[in-house]
């Protein structure tokens, strides 16, 4: 039975096709303000339409009219945002932002969907604190427990938290960013009034919870069953969808250690292996009896309670058990120890700039894509007429198999090729990994009378790889003796071992930085990357995908506005002096504990959503050869990872190269960090720069953008020769004194 919401949004588009009339322009103050009022900035629009930021500036000023086809597109743009913000509309409050770009603005609630039950209306007090611009009090209120714990109706449910020395008066989702290219700053959108009261709540014991921006209310429910139907309805929890085609977030209750003893849940899982609850636990008893249902992974610190959808509404809840581990240390640090007031702000962060959390920070980064691109959408069936589901273009649509050599060991496709413990080749599986590379010091650089290593890392290097990377996105075809196409995604089988490469320089072309000796499977990045060295490539065959598109980069620019944001949150800017960005770096995981934890959630996502792209099986119950779950997944894409991580390899060693060709040679890269030999301590004592005091073009350069590079580590000469010549370790795992990858990165 075709859903009957996502037929209704496509008729809404059909009818948002034909109004996209050639003389329906409206005036170009208009345009302007129907942009700025969708929160979009004229790179976002001009992006949308291929055209040059410039030309929607001259569309907006007057000076010149679109043409078709781009003239049909943008009147579709401008007639969708009028029916969203008409011009009678009071215009809410700018955004105070030194933004890049703004954080996109979700959709507000379509008028297709029914609205949620509402509380009973209550007559509610001032709030003590002025409540944020874009979420204005909502008219219907749950009571808020007083300080003596006697329940109190008239107590409004937009009681301000008192705030701790680590808050910001900021919202969480208001960002400090990099100056427009647009110098306009844009406007909020009005809220959604089904998720008034923001994406997430934190439970206390006492039937408190805490909400973003300080808000509190009181939820009198005493059963988890109780709690999930509290949650979706007077709690008005939840958060708009990030794409027309996509779902809205489903509320987010977090249960502390007081709240878990309220509901009868246990301190501890005592299936340490399954991590969930005894199918004959009360809990799952009293859900069951009040028709509830569990995801498959039943009730664990990450349990989904739910009822099968009704007329295109979901009904679902997303519960995070804090006592069970649901915040893992090494992506969110000692959060779970945090007040809830200040829990809620972290978390609500986390959901506002990247997306409310329903996993692990790794599901996060992978339920991100999804949510920027969904794989379907509603289309119009031409022979019965009615509104189907159907592909988003674009997307990731439907499970597929990897081509051979792009298959993990433990894949259906090579267990039907090998033996189960054969150890492919080179020619016969692809190896996209990050580097792992050291070399011995040569005689010059131990009597240049260095004093120390000093390590540099680039800022989120794997989300900068997917920046603008074409990627495929349908099957792979097999051909034989192709000519190599730099702009075709895929998998080739080619010979490199005759690409020269200085010594002192990590190969890169293998994982290790070894020299190839044959015919190997490489990733269109990094083959690309060989031709741009001057190599001639003849690929022998390849698995191509001629189905691609630039499928990560709603996802790079989310995930780089979030990252941006909370460094600015952090005291950490674009433009600052390298002096002052370095001294800035060293203290600013001490200016806000909370939002350095939500910094480090933010690049847990980026490489554990990248990892998701290949999960390999997992659980004792596993037989070699056999399916597993995540295969079933169409993000469950081996060679967009092995595209990604090519590209990223590729980016670090241009810039090693560049610097190679002053005379700067790396001793050790691990990942995108890399060690560099210094007469000083600090990276400004290595790194080149020109005449005129710029970074030399082309190469590191200190700035906190993704692509840019901060201040490692740094450790004595003698501690650098010890690592490469005796203990035969990576200088770079160690380089600021821990295991880098103990620390997860």
């Amino acid at each position: 039975m075709p859903n009957e919401q996502d037929a209704l949004f496509a008729s809404v588009d059909a009818l948002l096709d034909q109004a996209a009339a050639p003389d329906s322009l409206p005036a170009p103050a208009e345009r302007k303000r129907l942009r700025e009022a969708g929160g979009l900035s004229q790179d976002q629009v001009a992006k949308a339409l291929s055209v040059r930021r410039e030309t929607i500036t001259s569309w907006e000023s007057g000076r010149t009219e679109p043409r078709q086809p781009k003239r049909a597109a943008y009147i579709r743009l401008l007639e969708g945002l009028a029916e969203r913000f008409p011009a009678e509309r009071t215009a809410p409050a700018q955004v105070p932002a030194p933004a890049a770009e703004p954080v996109p603005i979700a959709e507000p609630a379509r008028a297709a969907e029914p609205a949620p039950e509402r509380a009973p209306v209550r007559a509610a007090e001032p709030s003590p604190v002025p409540a944020r611009p874009a979420r204005p009090a909502p008219s219907s209120m749950s009571p808020r427990r007083p300080a003596n714990g006697r329940s109190n109706a008239t107590s409004t449910a937009r009681t301000a938290v008192p705030s701790t020395p680590a808050r910001k008066t900021a919202a969480p989702d208001v960002a400090a960013r990099k100056p427009a290219a647009d110098p306009a700053a844009p406007t909020a959108a009005a809220p959604d009034p089904r998720f008034a009261h923001g994406p997430l709540a934190v439970l206390d014991g006492d039937g408190t919870a805490y909400c973003v921006d300080g808000l509190v209310l009181d939820c009198p429910a005493r059963s988890v069953a109780a709690l999930v139907d509290w949650a979706l309805t007077e709690a008005k929890l939840g958060a708009p969808r990030l794409h027309r085609h996509g779902k809205d977030a489903d509320p987010l209750v977090v249960i502390t250690a007081a709240a878990a003893e309220r509901f009868g849940l246990p301190s501890t899982l005592e299936d340490r292996r399954g991590l969930r609850l005894p199918a004959d636990h009360k809990v799952i008893t009293q859900l069951a009896r009040a028709k509830w249902q569990l995801t498959r992974r039943g009730f664990g610190p990450w349990p989904r309670v739910y009822r099968p959808a009704q007329n295109g509404r979901r009904r679902c809840v997303q519960l995070a058990i804090l006592p069970w581990g649901a915040l893992d240390a090494r992506s969110w640090g000692d959060t779970d120890q945090l007040s809830p007031a200040e829990l809620a702000r972290v978390l609500g962060a986390y959901a506002t700039r990247v997306i409310t959390p329903r996993g692990s920070t790794a599901v996060c980064g992978l339920e991100l894509m999804t949510a920027l691109r969904p794989p379907t959408r509603a289309v119009k069936d031409e022979s019965t007429g009615s509104w189907i589901s159907g592909p988003n273009p674009g997307a990731l649509t439907e499970p597929l198999d990897p081509a051979p050599p792009e298959a993990p060991a433990e894949h259906p496709v090579v267990a039907a090729r090998y033996p189960r413990h054969h150890e492919r080749t080179p020619d016969q599986v692809l190896d996209e990994e990050a580097y792992d590379w050291f070399r011995p010091l040569t005689d010059e650089e131990c009597a240049r009378g260095y004093t120390y290593g000093v390590g540099i890392d680039v800022n989120m290097a794997f989300a900068a790889a997917a920046n603008r990377l074409t990627v495929g996105t349908g099957p792979a075809t097999h051909v034989q003796a192709p000519e190599f196409d730099a702009k075709l995604p895929g998998s080739w089988l080619v010979d490199l071992s005759h690409v020269e490469i200085d010594p002192r320089l990590p190969n890169p072309f293998t994982p290790k930085g070894n020299r190839p000796t044959g015919p190997g499977w490489y990733a269109t990045s990094t083959v690309a990357y060989a031709v741009e060295l001057g190599a001639r490539v003849r690929p022998s065959e390849a698995y191509v995908r001629y189905e691609h598109g630039a499928y990560l980069d709603a996802w790079y620019t989310r995930l780089r506005d979030a990252y941006m944001a909370t460094m600015a949150d952090l005291g950490v800017s674009t433009g600052m002096p390298d002096a002052d960005f370095l001294d800035a770096m060293a203290r600013h995981k001490d200016a806000d504990p909370g939002q350095a934890a939500v910094l480090s959630a933010i690049k847990s996502s980026v490489k554990g959503g990248i990892g998701k792209l290949r999960e390999r099986p997992q659980g004792i119950g596993y037989k070699y050869g056999e399916r597993w779950p995540a295969l079933e997944r169409p993000t469950w894409s081996p060679h967009i990872r092995a595209e990604l991580i090519g590209k990223a390899r590729s980016n670090m060693h241009r810039k090693m190269a560049r610097l190679a060709s002053v005379g700067l040679f790396p001793v050790a890269v691990l990942s995108d960090c890399a060690v560099y030999l210094s007469h000083g301590p600090s990276p400004l004592d290595f790194l080149p720069y020109t005449d005129d005091g710029k970074p030399l073009p082309g190469g590191f350069r200190l700035g906190v953008s993704p692509g840019m590079v901060k201040h490692e580590g740094t450790q004595e000469f003698l501690w650098v020769a010890a690592m490469t010549e005796d203990e035969q370790t990576n200088p770079a795992r160690h380089i600021k004194g821990t295991d880098a990858a103990a620390g997860g990165e």
